[in-house]
């Protein structure tokens, strides 16, 4: 065939301009301009009324009064560089994360240095921000910015990254913030002067860390072919899931001593954490085993037929495809979760919530101030709840989960 004769070559077609998509997609008939308009009206009024409230009306003296109250609660002033030491550890690790899984971390880590550093340089009217802990805060998107550097060279694998997590989580949970009586550098705090936000951070993130493999080792063993370990299994999750988390919480916290030897004490924290890891888990572990029987049969039985043993089927076969299939309810659980931290308070925690309670009570002008403190709170956990499901978004993106 001649070079004449071919056939001509087709360009890719052109994107539609803004004009052309608000007409497809806004527009394209009567009733859909009018549910237009009415939309944009109806959002203009609300965020005009919202920005002038917030701008103009509100008081946010509770909130600027004492915000170290709101970050780390009655923590020791003069032992504040430990938290602040841990944040700088984070930080720095936050920084290597974004180098190596970019797609997942970078929005949340280029909004926590923007956060930081207007925390740093914002002309707050209060002594107990001072000078030393703005550099800290000032330090902190500096460390993300070198973490990110190093994160990024070729012999950085994400092996490394995660062992430093664990090694960072246990040295500042266990070591840096409650102290050792034998060193008089790290005197020991009480967990009873931690509170805010740092009590819902320890509370969220080790109850997601400790109750995903439970969780799954629970689905496993629900599913599992020994009678002993299937009937516990099962008795464990349909226990759980059949009382409200504020039962379990009372029962770690209340309940739990009077099982103990005489003279043994479990810290207040530890029995809360331990409550939120079990409950978390009976549900990650029914989240898992819906991915579990969605794995079809025919996968395991070409494993065996490739000569695999059954750990080896589950391991690197099933599970992983288990996982992939729920990711979507799992991070939801954890969303759930991160939430259900303000329950402490009940049971006499400290945490964000607890503190702005007693926020509010620290002067008689801060009673009638709920709408801003609480609505301060909320803020907080939304920002924490988006970029959780931010992150589960790109990871199902970039598994192809909802794709054949």
């Amino acid at each position: 065939m001649n070079a004449s004769n071919s056939p001509p070559t087709l360009a890719p077609p052109v994107a539609p301009g803004p004009l052309e998509w608000l007409r497809k997609n806004l527009f394209s008939n009567w009733f859909n301009a009018v549910l237009t308009l009415a939309s944009l009206v109806f959002l203009y009024f609300t965020l005009v009324t919202i920005l002038r409230w917030a701008l103009f009306s509100a008081d946010w003296q509770p909130v600027t009064y004492s915000p170290l109250l709101f970050l780390v609660g009655q923590y020791p002033r003069a032992q504040l560089w430990r938290p602040g030491l841990s944040l700088l550890i984070g930080t720095f690790l936050i920084g290597m994360s974004w180098g190596l899984w970019e797609r997942y971390i970078k929005p949340f880590a280029i909004f926590f240095a923007i956060l930081l550093t207007i925390l740093a340089i914002f002309p707050l009217k209060t002594p107990t921000i001072t000078l030393s802990i703005r550099a800290v805060f000032l330090a902190s998107p500096v460390l993300i910015i070198l973490g990110y550097r190093i994160g990024r060279l070729p012999a950085v694998k994400g092996k490394y990254v995660i062992t430093m997590w664990l090694l960072a989580a246990i040295f500042i949970t266990l070591v840096l913030l409650p102290g050792l009586g034998n060193i008089p550098a790290l005197p020991k705090i009480a967990t009873t002067s931690w509170g805010g936000l740092l009590i819902t951070l320890l509370l969220a993130v080790g109850g997601i860390t400790l109750s995903f493999p439970i969780g799954v080792l629970l689905a496993l063993g629900r599913r599992s072919s020994l009678t002993v370990v299937k009937l516990f299994s099962i008795f464990f999750i349909e226990t759980i899931r059949g009382v409200p988390l504020v039962t379990v919480l009372f029962m770690f916290s209340i309940i739990l001593a009077l099982f103990l030897p005489a003279g043994s004490r479990i810290d207040r924290i530890v029995r809360a954490l331990l409550a939120m890891v079990f409950f978390s888990s009976a549900y990650t572990a029914e989240n898992v085993r819906g991915g579990l029987q969605a794995v079809p049969p025919g996968q395991a039985e070409a494993a065996k037929a490739l000569g695999l043993s059954n750990f080896q089927i589950t391991t690197f076969i099933v599970l992983p495809q288990a996982l992939r299939l729920v990711i979507p309810t799992i991070v939801g659980q954890f969303i759930s979760l991160f939430k259900d931290t303000t329950l402490v308070v009940i049971v006499g925690i400290n945490d964000l919530l607890g503190i702005s309670n007693a926020v509010l009570n620290l002067k008689p002008q801060f009673v009638h101030l709920q709408m801003e403190v609480y609505l301060f709170v909320a803020v907080i956990f939304w920002i924490f709840s988006y970029f959780m499901s931010y992150t589960s978004r790109e990871l199902e993106k970039s598994l192809g989960i909802g794709k054949r």
